[in-house]
């Protein structure tokens, strides 16, 4: 089944949810928000993504950190930070078949059905 991982109010989100909903995709949508980030599941979308693939380096939440934490990123800090900020990690995070993604392509369904 597909899962779509990211926070509800999110414009990335809410345009990947009516894409694949327009386009008759079934899926869940897990909300890092309401239904939570705990270090298992980031671990294990990062473990397939990348860590550093799952930053969102252009976001608001990125750009509003203090400098100190976004020096000298390694794995260790940047899963502590995702944690803390939910909303650093670039949405929407996408599995299907055991494929990941991070940030919405609409090739990645086409390729994939």
């Amino acid at each position: 089944m597909l899962k779509i991982y990211g926070i509800k109010n999110c414009d990335a989100v809410k345009r990947s949810r009516k894409w694949l909903e327009d386009h008759g995709h079934e899926y869940i949508f897990h909300d890092f928000r309401s239904d939570g980030l705990d270090s298992e599941l980031l671990d294990r979308l990062a473990g397939k993504i990348g860590w550093d693939n799952l930053i969102n380096r252009r976001g608001t939440t990125w750009r509003q950190l203090p400098e100190s934490a976004r020096e000298n990123l390694d794995e260790e800090k940047a899963k502590r930070l995702m944690l803390d900020h939910p909303t650093l990690i670039k949405r929407p995070v996408i599995e299907k078949d055991d494929r990941f993604a991070a940030g919405f392509s609409a090739d990645f369904f086409s390729s994939q059905s």
